[in-house]
């Protein structure tokens, strides 16, 4: 019996339910090597599903750290919404003082910094000779008046990289401001 592998779309499964005689069989059509193989498909697929799942999960996990935040400090805002509207890679709370409290790993990703390095400092420490003082300027009087706002700004990652990063800031309130998040992504 002769197989044309070429037409094959699951090489994989094939091979798995041959016995050892019928792979003895074909083992040399398999190794031949005018025939081409086959992207592996179904593997690819399932990776693709379970990287979107894994993201997925991170953030509900990111989310729920969040609302443990909000219990603590007791913020009235709906950061649930706040999740579903905005697009992120990184997340920063600060105090009123904008001392970094928290980052997510997404953070790290995109600057180069750890999360302990981050933590009880401002993200002033982002900022480098491409930063332009409009975007400072702007997000230091946005935060004055407690306002969510969005701004570009041009960050510095740890290697010294210039990135322009898009951030999007909330105040968040229990009886008054207490804390800020950002919801920042590195814009190309």
């Amino acid at each position: 019996m002769k197989y044309d592998l070429n037409e094959m779309m699951c090489l994989d499964v094939y091979l798995s339910d041959l016995t050892k005689e019928e792979l003895h069989t074909v083992e040399p059509q398999i190794q031949n090597p005018k025939i081409r193989s086959m992207p592996l498909l179904s593997w690819d697929l399932y990776m693709d599903g379970y990287s979107h799942q894994m993201a997925e999960a991170i953030k509900r996990l990111e989310r729920d750290k969040v609302l443990g935040f909000a219990k603590k400090f007791s913020w009235k805002n709906d950061l649930n919404l706040a999740f579903s509207e905005n697009d992120y890679e990184a997340l920063v709370i600060t105090d009123l003082n904008q001392n970094i409290i928290w980052v997510n790993e997404g953070f790290s990703t995109m600057t180069g910094y750890s999360k302990k390095f981050a933590v009880n400092k401002t993200p002033k420490f982002l900022q480098g000779k491409e930063t332009l003082e409009d975007s400072k300027n702007r997000i230091r009087e946005k935060i004055l008046l407690q306002v969510p706002f969005k701004e570009l700004i041009i960050n510095h990652k740890k290697n010294g990289t210039a990135y322009i990063c898009e951030v999007k800031i909330i105040p968040l309130i229990s009886d008054r401001t207490t804390h800020f998040i950002a919801f920042e992504k590195e814009v190309i």
